[in-house]
């Protein structure tokens, strides 16, 4: 992995915990309404797949959305003052933290509903496919969707038609407050592909190298055009399923076991270590374990003062968002009335007020 890749690793991940952190703070202090479903823990799966995607490809997610957006490159001013109902916000304060959309990076939105992606990813990817086009779509779930109808019938069409979309499910083991074990026959995701002839495979989620690497591969296989493919990413949410949800149900010592799993301490780890090139690899002889440990220890892509400014930068960015959510003004009736009379091609309907 390059010093330039780890770097956006790093920094996305580690500005992802901090605005999460935030969001959290400010839904406490009553500046954020509504529910909030938070992504701590799970920011390997949103930076390691969304790095990998082009900016011709389309994102459709769920309302766990926040990081998403930030990765595809949605300000962090827009995004939090979406969360707070702002005018300023990415949907002008009207959409609120499930409903993230923009348009112009195709960033197709969150959807509240539990199996909402599939019919609009496979949407999406036929029209692509009609055009014969080069783009992809990347189509986000949690565990909890793939009993729905829409996963079986997007899949088959999906499978079917060779459509260009990338089925990517967030397993982070429950559904609200119910284990997989309990509401799937099947808990390894990736196998139900199978059943509509689709390539899957199960992947280490809290790993953002390893993320990035299998959703490279799955979108070589899309835009070679060999049809969709899925990708399990087993992770986990260090809290409940919203700020609502104090989490209670999950056994104390799963969720220690699981926090000693950090995917933003695994990435920094990362970031220290030094990557050998191939001539020191072939130089370092029989011993080369040991040696390239000790050039590892010795030389590092970044040391604690870089990781420390990053820090400082994703706080400084975290705050700045805050602030400027704070002093935007709510949207206006005539925002609302706006958006009700206009149609994809931004033309107002007649007797539109």
């Amino acid at each position: 992995m390059d010093r330039e890749t780890l770097h956006r690793f790093l920094h996305d991940m580690l500005l992802a915990r901090a605005f999460e952190e935030r969001a959290a703070q400010e839904y406490s202090e009553g500046n954020i309404a509504g529910f909030l479903h938070l992504y701590p823990g799970e920011e390997a799966v949103a930076v390691g797949v969304i790095h990998a995607t082009e900016p011709g490809d389309y994102i459709a997610t769920t309302y766990r959305e926040h990081v998403h957006a930030l990765v595809r490159g949605i300000p962090p001013r827009q995004v939090m003052a979406e969360l707070f109902g702002r005018r300023d916000g990415v949907c002008k304060g009207m959409g609120g933290s499930m409903h993230l959309f923009d348009r112009e990076r195709r960033f197709m939105g969150g959807y509240a509903i539990v199996g909402e992606t599939f019919p609009v990813a496979t949407g999406i990817a036929y029209s692509i496919a009609l055009r014969q086009l080069p783009e992809a779509v990347i189509c986000f779930f949690g565990d909890g969707a793939v009993n729905q109808g829409t996963f079986h019938e997007a899949l088959n069409m999906a499978s079917l038609w060779k459509l260009p979309v990338l089925f990517v499910c967030e397993n982070n083991h429950y559904q609200i407050g119910t284990e997989i074990h309990r509401h799937s026959a099947v808990v390894n995701v990736y196998k139900r592909a199978c059943a509509y002839n689709i390539p899957a495979e199960k992947v280490n989620g809290m790993d953002v190298i390893n993320v990035y690497e299998a959703t490279r591969h799955a979108l070589t296989q899309i835009r070679a055009g060999n049809g969709p493919q899925l990708l399990e990413f087993e992770t986990y949410r260090f809290r409940g399923h919203s700020m609502a949800d104090a989490g209670s149900y999950r056994p104390r010592v799963e969720v220690n076991s699981q926090t000693g799993r950090d995917p933003v301490e695994t990435v920094i780890h990362e970031a220290k270590l030094g990557y050998p090139t191939q001539a020191e690899i072939a130089a370092a002889g029989p011993d080369l374990v040991e040696q390239l440990v000790g050039h590892s220890a010795a030389v590092g892509h970044f040391d604690d003062r870089h990781i420390e400014a990053v820090r400082d930068e994703v706080k400084r960015i975290v705050d700045d968002a805050a602030q400027f959510a704070l002093s935007s003004p709510p949207p206006t009736m005539d925002d609302a009335w706006s958006s009700l009379y206009c149609n994809r091609q931004h033309e107002t309907l007649t007797g539109a007020a």
